[in-house]
């Protein structure tokens, strides 16, 4: 299972909203904050600080396929009438790059 089919299918399902609330809290609670996953898991909701901690993990996983080129980014197509969507993706991406 990866981050991207994370959401589906599982005792632990993670909703679209879910999801963009996870990605906005890993950019304000980085690597160095103190509690980091229970501060991500309360601005997330529902959620405990180790499924969030499982949810990164996956994520990085992910991450580490994509940039070895074993596989392609998804394709992803504008939101809304602006395109901000493929931005705020890019976005994400360049911030979890891996070092």
């Amino acid at each position: 299972m990866s981050y991207f089919t994370s959401s589906h299918g599982s005792s632990s399902s993670w909703t679209p909203k879910q999801n963009k609330l996870f990605e906005k809290a890993l950019a304000v609670y980085d690597k160095d904050t103190p509690d980091r996953w229970q501060n991500v898991a309360k601005a997330v909701g529902g959620k405990s600080a180790e499924e969030v901690r499982r949810h990164y993990d996956l994520l990085v996983e992910d991450l580490k396929y994509i940039e070895s080129g074993k596989a392609p980014l998804p394709n992803y197509k504008p939101s809304g009438s602006n395109g901000r969507g493929l931005v705020e993706e890019q976005r994400l991406m360049r911030n979890l790059k891996l070092q």
